[in-house]
């Protein structure tokens, strides 16, 4: 499972991991507060708003050279961009400060601060452990010619499965992303498993959009979503060259996030098979116009 749902509304499950840290740590340190001390709230909200600049700052240093032409996707946090470790020196370290600079802050502080950060490390690692045990779903989806088709038959390569929908906002703002990486990886498989939509609607919107995408796939029931635990769109998942999970990411992809979750295929053991993926997606290909569903 990927993301918690409650009727209609969705949240990514490493978010919610990160907002009950907090809501933990706020508990914890206003009942040791409670038998003397300050109460930490405030200074436990600021560390947190601290670490997590601190983790974008430290995220667009890394991938720079995918900001330096448009600097306002600095502030766009909805990529999900952030490096978790620099955040947690930077909280960890002004939790030290503030704890010696105001003594009847530090017990209170301390185990609120440790027991958040204990819950998110070991919450995070589980999280981890279960998504790298999970296996491309035996799925049967519908090609461009209308013929069924198994996700498994993709296996072989690493793949990158992008769930979309032409009505979802930010799946609409990364195409164009993902479009330029499907040309610039021919290593990878990338396949574009489209939400419950008609063919002649997603048709009509590459064609106007100018988009030129390889593999589009239909999954009219929404079952892929379902398979992997996602209710939330776009979701994009990385399977390894078995159908090993490597990563997901859930919500907008920039150039950045996405050079990040590429960086998964980046070895030697990846880029191996890529023959044996290109070869069997080109089976599946059929001429087209550039502007039409392949």
């Amino acid at each position: 499972m990927l993301t918690f749902t409650l009727g209609t509304f969705a949240i990514a499950l490493n978010h919610l991991l990160l907002i009950s840290a907090l809501a933990l740590a706020t508990f914890v340190g206003w009942r040791v507060a409670k038998r003397g001390g300050e109460n930490p709230e405030s200074a436990l909200f600021s560390l947190f708003l601290l670490g997590m600049l601190a983790a974008r700052v430290s995220f667009v240093i890394a991938y720079w050279a995918h900001y330096r032409n448009d600097p306002w996707q600095i502030i766009d946090l909805r990529d999900g961009g952030f490096l978790a470790w620099p955040g947690v020196i930077v909280l960890l370290l002004a939790a030290l400060y503030r704890g010696w600079r105001r003594p009847g802050l530090r017990r209170p502080l301390g185990f609120g601060a440790g027991s958040g950060l204990l819950f998110w490390l070991l919450a995070t690692f589980s999280l981890t452990i279960y998504e790298q045990g999970t296996r491309l779903p035996d799925v049967t989806l519908v090609n461009a010619a209308g013929e069924n088709v198994k996700l498994s038959d993709y296996q072989g390569g690493p793949l990158v499965i992008n769930l979309w929908a032409t009505w979802c906002p930010p799946c609409r703002r990364e195409m164009p992303v993902l479009e330029n990486a499907q040309h610039q990886r021919p290593d990878l498989t990338f396949l574009f498993v489209n939400q419950a939509e008609s063919m002649q609607s997603v048709s009509t919107y590459l064609e106007t959009q100018g988009l030129s995408l390889s593999n589009v796939l239909f999954d009219r029931g929404g079952r892929l979503g379902q398979a992997v635990g996602s209710m939330a769109l776009p979701t994009t998942l990385f399977y390894s060259n078995d159908g090993r999970l490597l990563t997901s990411h859930l919500g907008e992809l920039s150039e950045a996030s996405l050079a990040r979750a590429l960086e998964n295929f980046d070895t030697p053991t990846a880029a191996t098979p890529a023959t044996s993926a290109t070869s069997t997606t080109s089976a599946r290909k059929l001429p087209c116009p550039a502007s039409a569903i392949c």
